[in-house]
């Protein structure tokens, strides 16, 4: 199962990539901006994937929200990704894998709330 007391944005990890880009706020904003707006097809081809039950049509949106989360410290949201990748790969949709996917739904809806939130707080709205 995912890993669900790790924080759904870990602001560390949004401080590593201010760091590892010269502290420039804007582009950090653009690159969660990116991820927000990209993430909605990744979700929607994984639950696309797992309504025709066709594990290989999962394996890759699942490995991309799964980095892309990562990237952007939506540490909640990797996980299940993770989880559901594995199960991908592993070539049979279990039931289960139906239970993670609302999960997983349910983080990208929680990770979606708390990246405007920091960005709120960033603008000092």
């Amino acid at each position: 199962m995912p890993e669900l007391d790790l924080p759904v944005v870990d602001e560390r990890t949004l401080d590593e990539l201010m760091a590892a880009t010269g502290d420039d706020p804007g582009f950090v904003w653009e690159l969660v901006g990116t991820f927000l707006a990209d993430t909605p097809a990744q979700v929607d081809a994984m639950t696309a994937a797992v309504e025709a039950n066709d594990a290989a049509a999962l394996v890759r949106p699942a490995h991309t929200l799964k980095s892309s989360s990562a990237t952007v410290g939506a540490m909640r949201l990797s996980s299940v990704a993770r989880e559901l990748e594995m199960a991908a790969r592993g070539g049979e949709l279990e039931p289960r894998v139906r239970v993670t996917l609302g999960v997983a739904q349910t983080e990208w809806r929680t990770a979606a709330a708390a990246f405007a939130a920091l960005l709120k707080r960033a603008s000092g709205e």
